[in-house]
């Protein structure tokens, strides 16, 4: 998995296009922040007075699962960014933290975009949609492998199932 993974940052990386990506992936990555999905969740609750508070709460649930599983695997796994690990690979960003696995916005992404597909169906695509692209925005800025990626997805996904059963 790791030499994939490495092959696959090597190519991206290097295409003569990747700085002019890494300029939009910043914008998207952005998305993939703390900020973005608090003030969602409450314009949600502030527009759907019915659901908006069922999801809020699931919502925070979900993440307060997610948040400290994701921090405490990353301490745990302690996977180098690739450009720590790659001499001849640069990130262009400098990520918040050392470790790369898994990727905490992939995960806080698919948080909200499962629960968006549950409790807002016609919003699923464009849930999804947005979610990818937050975890492909991070390959690109070149600070996480794709593996990281899937990671996330799958931890952020789980997150929100779990909360939905709880909750």
């Amino acid at each position: 998995m790791t030499a994939a993974d490495t092959r696959a940052m090597c190519w991206l990386l290097r295409q003569p296009q990747a700085a002019r990506r890494a300029r939009m992936a910043r914008l998207v990555s952005r998305l993939g922040d703390g900020p973005f999905y608090v003030a969602l969740t409450l314009l949600i609750w502030w527009m759907d007075r019915d659901g908006g508070s069922e999801f809020a709460l699931t919502a925070m649930a979900a993440y307060a699962l997610e948040v400290p599983l994701f921090v405490g695997l990353k301490h745990l796994i302690k996977r180098p960014r690739p450009a720590d690990a790659l001499e001849s690979l640069s990130a262009f960003i400098q990520p918040a933290d050392r470790f790369s696995f898994p990727s905490g916005h992939t995960a806080a992404a698919f948080v909200m975009a499962t629960l968006l597909c549950i409790y807002f169906p016609p919003l699923a695509a464009l849930a999804l949609g947005l979610a990818v692209m937050v975890g492909l925005s991070r390959v690109l800025l070149g600070v996480h492998y794709p593996s990281d990626i899937l990671a996330g997805a799958t931890l952020g996904t789980s997150c929100a199932m779990l909360a939905l059963w709880v909750v």
